[in-house]
């Protein structure tokens, strides 16, 4: 058995959804665990320029990963003013941010705050 089935079912059975509504949760669960990079925003400006950050060698090596979250302001003109982290490891936190500063967004009417998510997979 899957195991979208698995956990379907015991969606159904320890919350009462109905299959079609679990597996439309678990889709959406999934995305957001297994993604690589996502923003959220109110009105999602398009990524003109994007630099991946650098893997450090030590932690792969060692196979330590995680996900981190870093919260950027976009100026007006597309350029990213600032970067500060908001949760996950500090070095990959660290790798993110200097990167995430090399991206270059469209140009939008006014400032905007968006949260970066990105996940080092060890294993890629």
């Amino acid at each position: 058995m899957s195991n979208v089935r698995r956990a379907s079912r015991w969606l159904t059975q320890e919350f009462g959804l109905a299959l079609p509504m679990s597996l439309l949760l678990m889709g959406s669960l999934l995305a957001g665990v297994f993604g690589r990079v996502q923003m959220y925003a109110q009105d999602d400006r398009r990524v003109i320029t994007r630099v991946e950050p650098e893997y450090p060698d030590a932690l792969k090596k060692l196979y330590i990963g995680g996900v981190v979250r870093v919260e950027i302001q976009v100026s007006p003109n597309g350029t990213v003013k600032s970067a500060k982290l908001l949760g996950g490891s500090p070095i990959l936190g660290q790798s993110m941010i200097k990167a995430v500063k090399q991206w270059k967004y469209a140009a939008g009417a006014a400032e905007q705050t968006l949260t970066v998510t990105y996940e080092f997979d060890p294993h890629r």
